[in-house]
């Protein structure tokens, strides 16, 4: 996500934050950068030139300050920018009204993931102290209902499916009969799509929003599609009325023009982003936090919401004791892998660390399943007590794991240095972090 555009205002970057006075033909020329890198990442070009003209003005004319080198002043202003573009300091809060039920109706077209993230935002509503259920309203794709039921099933949600012949309208007013008798407070209504914008699905869309007045519509958009997503944004704002988009798919190669380009184009905010295949992989937008990463300057605070969502914190005060005491077994280490794998793909949740990207980390997860399968092939005398593994044990673990003696001994040496480290830390150490350095 982002990472092309990443690297290239960085790039653009240098040729300011390295100079020690600026002028406005530094400044200009390093803006040239910044654009051309905009423009290559798919960002609508209207936007692109409002916002360097925005970035110009305010860096011709900013007051230089004695504390900060004048690049890195740039730097902030382009920063502060960001966050305007992607819905400013204080976005839209995701506030759905009580009704009796809620419907929150998803839009858009064939092949953007409309139907696989009706099952993420219902995970997210139920942790956010909801009780969804999903309506399958699409009936002209075939096995579109099953799929949603797929899903369903999946995560533990109710679902509404259209009975023989039944239109989008009456299993729609059949699912609001249905909450009301078994307490379902909100409906995610799955509505068809199409490959491309007919007239006869926003017909359908106008018609059912007229007799529902369902309580929010969001456009579910292809971040994959570029500019695509822009145009059909705008074309669904303006025949079906939208109150914000799910932007998918920002966990793959895209560019993120369309990330850059939606509210200003198109004047509805961003709500959510899919960050991953996993049905809990659908966070809140925060612009300030995208501006961070899009920059290149981490997202710390995004790490410690997963990480506060992924460990349980008694378990996690407990370990810490027994990590003092040195008391910490290969039992324990597994069960932190496992709240680990929880927060998703350790690669993306380096990216989040300042300063990761210039340590061009390199991490296989290949290494975490290696690292499971060795401690699984241990019986529970040797993952509380590694010592007694002697040869002979580690030739069985090997072979169980299906991985090499000299992977054991490794596993095993990196573990007991491990231990020996906390043994010479005193007790009262307020934060010990990650347990174990994973081979990096």
């Amino acid at each position: 996500m982002f990472e092309q555009l990443t690297d290239k205002l960085n790039n653009a970057f240098k040729s300011l934050t390295g100079r020690g006075k600026l002028t406005e033909k530094n400044i200009r020329d390093g803006l040239k950068e910044v654009r051309l890198a905009l423009l290559e990442a798919d960002v609508n070009f209207k936007v692109v030139k409002k916002f360097i003209a925005d970035v110009e003005t305010e860096a011709v004319g900013a007051k230089i300050l004695d504390s900060i080198a004048p690049g890195q002043q740039i730097v902030k202003i382009v920063h502060d920018k960001l966050i305007d573009l992607l819905g400013g300091k204080n976005p839209s809060k995701i506030r759905l009204p009580k009704a009796n039920p809620t419907i929150l109706m998803l839009v858009g077209l064939q092949g953007s993931g409309k139907t696989t993230n009706a099952g993420k935002l219902a995970v997210w509503l139920q942790q956010n102290g909801w009780m969804p259920a999903l309506v399958a309203l699409d009936v002209y794709r075939p096995a579109a209902p099953e799929q949603l039921e797929t899903i369903a099933k999946q995560i533990g949600m109710p679902i509404v499916k259209p009975q023989f012949m039944e239109k989008p309208l009456s299993i729609a007013q059949r699912a609001i009969q249905e909450s009301k008798m078994k307490g379902w407070d909100i409906l995610i209504l799955d509505t068809a799509g199409r490959l491309q914008i007919d007239d006869v699905m926003m017909r359908e869309l106008e018609e059912l929003q007229v007799r529902l007045r369902p309580q929010a519509v969001f456009l579910v958009v292809d971040a994959m599609t570029g500019q695509t997503a822009v145009e059909v944004g705008e074309e669904f704002a303006r025949r079906a009325g939208i109150d914000g988009f799910i932007l998918t798919k920002l966990d793959g190669d895209a560019k993120g023009g369309s990330a850059l380009s939606l509210r200003e184009v198109v004047g509805k905010p961003i709500l959510f982003v899919g960050t991953g295949e996993k049905m809990d992989a659908l966070e809140p937008f925060y612009p300030d936090r995208m501006a961070s990463r899009i920059l290149g300057m981490g997202d710390v605070v995004t790490i410690v919401e997963k990480a506060q969502r992924a460990f349980d914190q008694k378990e996690a005060e407990k370990l810490q004791k027994k990590l003092l005491r040195a008391e910490f077994t290969f039992s324990d280490f597994l069960d932190q892998l496992k709240q680990l794998q929880k927060m998703g793909p350790l690669e993306d949740i380096m990216k989040m660390i300042p300063g990761a990207r210039k340590m061009k980390f390199e991490f296989d997860e290949k290494e975490l399943k290696h690292i499971e399968a060795i401690i699984n092939s241990m019986t529970l005398d040797e993952r509380e007590k590694p010592s007694i593994i002697n040869g002979n044990r580690r030739k069985r673990i090997a072979k169980g794991s299906g991985t090499s003696v000299q992977d054991v001994n490794r596993l095993l040496k990196e573990f007991n240095a491990m231990r020996d480290m906390f043994k010479k830390m005193k007790k009262g150490k307020k934060s010990i972090g990650l347990p174990f350095g994973l081979g990096m």
